[in-house]
């Protein structure tokens, strides 16, 4: 008996039923039987299912004589079902990696309720993916399992059949089935919700749901979507033949008329002339099914009383409301456009003030700009510092910056006026340098990738870049930091210009020489990383050539393999999800030289984190899985595996076997990292800042003097602490203590 039985109904979807069955027959959960139900479908459906069903024995083929909709071809595959719980998936979404074994053990962690919810995103054929609104009611807050009675807001999540499983017994001993028609979910998801006696919620997202561009038959025009009176009819003598339901009544009520008032407002559901009908038999399931008492909104009177024409004019209204809305909106903010660069022409005439500074790094707090302004208050604390933050940033500032929001009259005025200027293109964007301003210009670390003019031949890691802006920008460009030769021979090439590259070494990395062994047990517990576990960053580099980023690796499987004793932080572009046992999402997390911190080692890609992570002189393991892929799409000025910074593994098995064999911290591993720090990290000895701030501002072209890398003393991470501490602790043989060579010659 598996686990899992999951039902696939498969009608005019050729297209996309591959995707679906393959991300189920791909999940790292195993222990499944999938049913992909032909429903008499007139393209290859069946055969593409009888094909799989040949290569895997956990498909189970089901071909019915003749086309019954998606109820009973679900139906149909249920009849076939022998395992634990039911998973229902419609035959042109699919099931994210690892969301089986996320649900598994959501399950078990639950004590096996009779439903489990979890969440689903919408992807649409543009790349754009959007979360469940609702995705709040998700949330696994108090004690589970729980009744509906605990979280009445899953009412309020979508009604469809495939975000939840189900526990085959309970189906089969309450006897639920699909009814007909096009809203089949409705009389089937209500009463489940209702009657489970026991729900859980997993707050994952774990299904996308295609938003097919045409095709979808609920965004047809069809008198079908009358079948919605039909639906809520079955839903409510439901409720009459089980008494202890009655109080759902109301919420049944309201739901109802909402759904009732989405379906008319959509141009694209009802055929013209039909709208009066609805609303009239919509009004009829008002007077029959209110309770009284129950709350009214604006919808439910319009409803109640019929009232065809003045929904219409309120919708109308409504919309050339929006649009004068749009139209004085659009007016204002080029008011307000020219208002800014009249007062930034106006600004940039004044004098400009020598003890002032400007910082931004991509819209929050961190990174080489963050490093400098800490150093400009300790090396020159004359000048005050302004820092450029996106309202949205909600992390700290250090507590003597004046924060300024971008486009703003303040911003314009600082960037006019401050001397001394340090960050991204946030900072340059849209600035015109005065003489007698310096701009330090704060690149992405050392380049890997290609980047600058060698991107006119990597159109899509390029992305539309404008190449004369660019080169405009660098014009204005005094200072460039740069962290070895490698940097500078690259920047001078790609970004030509009349600056000077300051090879002084990267500002991020000073920390690493500072922080303590108190600090990185502090990240760690803020990270919720268990006592004693050995925590992997896992940071690989986004993928242009993907319109929708995703893990390169299988984190669910990954953590699976690795065991107990290792946690995953995962560090990864775009919205993915990243949830699993013993992975943690790190993504949003503000500061990646805290993640270095908290970490024991690195896996990592083609990321430029590599050359910062090496100045902490811990372990990085590479993943080379789509090495050729990612070179020819955004090209690559180093070959990791002839310069390599640790060990290396093409999958998750091979990954796995790296750490639990222990060669990602060995002898062969520290010897190839002390090899990359001494070519990569020459400068990196915790007082790169301290050089920059003395060369731009004090104006000491001499740098500071430089730490050999062999001599350096980075804080040791909490695995490597944790065996010295042990190694310390081991008790010194008793007795006369041998002469050696050296003693005897004194």
């Amino acid at each position: 008996m598996p686990r899992f039985s999951v039902i696939v109904p498969a009608y005019q979807v050729q297209a996309y039923l591959s995707a679906c069955l393959d991300s189920v027959l791909s999940q790292s959960y195993t222990d499944l039987e999938l049913i992909a139900v032909d429903d008499r479908s007139p393209d290859a459906c069946g055969a593409i299912i009888d094909e799989y069903a040949a290569r895997d024995p956990r498909v189970k083929p089901v071909h019915l004589p003749e086309n019954r909709g998606l109820g009973r071809a679900r139906n149909a595959g249920m009849a076939e079902a022998s395992g634990d719980y039911l998973v229902f998936l419609d035959g042109d979404d699919t099931l994210t990696p690892g969301a089986l074994r996320a649900v598994a053990d959501r399950i078990e962690a639950t004590g096996g309720p009779d439903v489990l919810v979890y969440d689903y995103e919408r992807t649409y054929w543009d790349g754009r993916r959007v979360r469940n609104h609702l995705r709040d009611e998700l949330t696994e807050r108090g004690p589970a399992p729980f009744p509906l009675a605990d979280r009445p807001g899953l009412l309020r999540v979508l009604m469809v059949a495939w975000n939840k499983a189900y526990r085959r017994e309970f189906v089969t001993e309450r006897g639920f089935a699909f009814p007909p028609g096009y809203y089949e979910d409705t009389p089937w998801t209500f009463p489940v919700l209702m009657t489970a006696g026991s729900i859980a919620t997993l707050d994952r997202v774990c299904v996308h749901y295609r938003q097919r561009r045409r095709g979808n038959i609920l965004s047809t025009t069809s008198r079908g979507h009358f079948d919605l009176f039909d639906q809520y009819e079955r839903v409510f003598a439901y409720v009459a033949d089980h008494p202890e339901l009655a109080c759902w009544k109301p919420e049944l009520f309201r739901r109802m008329i909402d759904h009732y008032g989405v379906v008319f407002t959509r141009r694209d559901r009802l055929p013209r002339g039909s709208h009066g009908e609805y609303l009239r038999r919509a009004r009829a399931h008002h007077h029959r099914y209110r309770v009284p008492g129950t709350r009214l909104r604006r919808r439910h009177v319009l409803i109640r009383f019929g009232l065809h024409r003045t929904f219409r004019a309120l919708l109308l209204a409504a919309a050339a409301h929006r649009r004068a809305q749009r139209t004085l909106t659009g007016l204002a903010r080029a008011v307000r456009s020219g208002a800014l660069a009249l007062h930034y022409r106006i600004q940039r005439r004044l004098p400009l003030r020598p003890d002032r500074a400007v910082f931004a790094a991509g819209g929050g707090y961190g990174g080489d700009p963050a490093a400098l302004e800490e150093a400009f208050g300790r090396y020159a604390p004359h000048v005050r510092t302004a820092w450029l933050a996106d309202p949205s940033y909600r992390g700290p500032l250090p507590s003597g910056a004046r924060r300024l929001a971008p486009g703003t009259a303040a911003h314009w005025t600082a960037l006019a006026r401050a001397t001394y200027l340090v960050g991204d293109d946030l900072l340059t964007h849209g600035l015109r340098k005065r003489p007698g301003q310096v701009l330090v210009r704060t690149l992405e670390g050392t380049p890997l990738a290609h980047t600058g003019l060698d991107l006119q031949e990597r159109p899509a890691a390029a992305r539309g870049t404008d190449f004369e802006a660019l080169l405009r920008d660098v014009d204005q460009w005094d200072h460039v930091l740069s962290g070895n030769r490698h940097s500078t021979l690259t920047w001078e090439r790609v970004y030509p210009g009349r600056y000077t590259a300051l090879e002084y070494g990267s500002p991020r990395t000073d920390v690493f020489q500072r922080a303590t062994r108190e600090d990185v047990a502090r990240l760690r517990a803020r990270l919720g990383i268990p006592s004693g576990a050995v925590a992997i960053l896992y940071a690989p580099a986004r993928r242009a050539h993907r319109r929708t980023q995703q893990s390169p690796l299988d984190l669910a499987l990954l953590a699976h393999r690795l065991g107990p004793r290792f946690v995953l932080l995962a560090r990864v572009p775009g919205d993915v999800p990243v949830e699993g046992p013993r992975v943690v999402d790190v993504s949003a997390h503000a500061c990646v030289q805290e993640l270095c911190l908290a970490s024991d080692a690195l896996l990592t890609d083609h990321a430029p984190l590599v050359f910062e992570y090496a100045a902490l002189d811990r372990p990085i393991v590479l993943h080379t899985g789509d090495r050729a892929a990612y070179e020819t799409v955004h090209g690559a000025y180093l070959d990791l595996r002839a310069v390599p910074p640790g060990e290396a593994g093409w999958d998750e098995e091979g990954l796995a076997d790296v750490f639990t064999g222990g060669d990602w911290n060995g002898a062969r591993a520290a010897l190839l990292r002390a090899a990359f720090r001494e070519r990569f990290c020459p400068w990196d000895d915790g007082r790169a800042a301290e050089r920059v701030v003395r060369h731009v501002v004090l104006g000491r072209t001499d740098p500071a003097p430089v730490v050999p890398p062999a001599e350096r003393r980075p804080v040791p991470s909490a695995a490597a602490a944790a065996t010295r501490s042990a190694l310390a602790t081991v008790p010194r043989p008793k007795g006369p203590r041998p002469v050696t060579e050296s003693a005897e010659h004194h």
